[in-house]
């Protein structure tokens, strides 16, 4: 049975959200501060905590701050459990590190669901670092990135995501780095208006997630899964145990990270300067050459994702793509996509 430790101040919501954890199958401590609930997270380990951050004695942003500072308690899955809901308020618990924010009132089904994600999170990262770790000393000599692939290939553990489904969120733990196997990903943030920017798109044989090789960075952008998608992780301890004996591998990720930046630098001087035509052009060219895609086979993705990485309004990239249409360069079919003169595409782009 899986051990939840809840800290909360409230002596009635804290008794209730026990209860209701409870009769979910999970064996619940409380705490009914901050600096109760970093005593017993420490001397008990919890499987997770959820936590409060207005409380007495020591607040909620303190504890996490305190358990991430200590090894045996800094990778503990930590939820928040607060009425604050102003954006800063989010965006600071996310940024010390926590996994998941909840605001008050909340419902049953919404604390259970973030448990269980994380849980099961926590799960299949257990279960990569526990097949990678004990071959990662004998590795062999690495020269190239093709035999570091290949070494994620042959040691990775593989995990699936279906199309829509997020593979980490902005603020996640940095703890894997993915190959993709199969399927298409794309790496977004939120603007502060709320707007979606997508940073990267990677496909098969790419490798993205990484961060920090030196430090527990979290990760600075989510990363989504837009067909279904296979990929196979390795820790990141492994990959920073690889980098230190194999300075080959390392200067050809250099170069690799050097080119991811060079691409996202491109992307943003043509969303700022190109027109809505070109932008749109250049955006299918894009995602066809990604897809993998002969020019007369079709192109399945959303307008949303579509208008993302172009960095225009939906509504502005739909008219566009109708007037292509209209042209003869393109055939449009539900969320399929045919490039019919691709030259001339070539020629707005």
């Amino acid at each position: 049975m899986r051990r939840l430790l809840l800290i909360e101040d409230d002596t009635v919501l804290r008794e209730n959200t026990a209860e209701l954890l409870e009769l979910s199958d999970y064996q619940v401590m409380t705490a009914p501060n901050g600096k109760i609930g970093m005593q017993l997270a420490k001397k008990h380990l919890p499987d997770l905590i959820v936590c409060d951050i207005m409380m007495p004695e020591m607040d909620g942003y303190a504890v996490l701050e305190a358990l991430s500072n200590d090894e045996s308690t800094k990778y503990i899955p930590f939820i928040y459990l607060s009425a604050k809901t102003e954006r800063q308020d989010v965006r600071r618990g996310m940024n010390l590190g926590a996994d998941d924010y909840i605001t008050k009132p909340f419902s049953e089904e919404e604390l259970i669901s973030a448990i269980e994600s994380r849980l099961a999170k926590i799960s299949i990262l257990k279960e990569i670092q526990e097949k990678v770790e004990p071959v990662s000393e004998n590795h062999g000599e690495l020269r190239t990135l093709n035999d570091l692939k290949n070494f994620f290939d042959d040691n990775g553990a593989i995990v699936k995501f279906a199309e829509g489904q997020h593979i980490y969120v902005e603020g996640d733990h940095a703890n894997t780095i993915y190959l993709i196997l199969k399927g298409l990903v794309k790496c977004h943030k939120l603007d502060e208006q709320g707007k979606e920017l997508t940073t990267a798109l990677h496909k098969e044989d790419d490798l993205f997630g990484y961060t920090s090789f030196t430090e527990n960075t979290p990760y600075q952008e989510t990363a989504t899964a837009i067909q279904p998608t296979e990929l196979v992780g390795v820790s990141n301890n492994v990959l920073k145990g690889i980098l230190n004996t194999n300075h080959q591998v390392t200067m050809e990720l250099i170069n690799l990270l050097t080119e991811d930046l060079k691409g996202t630098k491109d992307q943003l001087l043509q969303m700022a300067y190109s027109s809505v035509h070109k932008k749109t052009a250049t955006t299918i060219l894009k995602f066809a050459e990604k897809l993998n895609k002969r020019p007369d086979e079709a192109i399945r993705i959303s307008r949303n994702d579509l208008a993302s990485v172009a960095g225009i309004a939906t509504e502005t990239l739909i008219r566009t793509m109708s007037s292509f249409r209209k042209e003869g360069i393109l055939e449009i079919e539900g969320r399929n996509i045919r490039i019919i003169d691709i030259e001339k595409l070539k020629s707005i782009s």
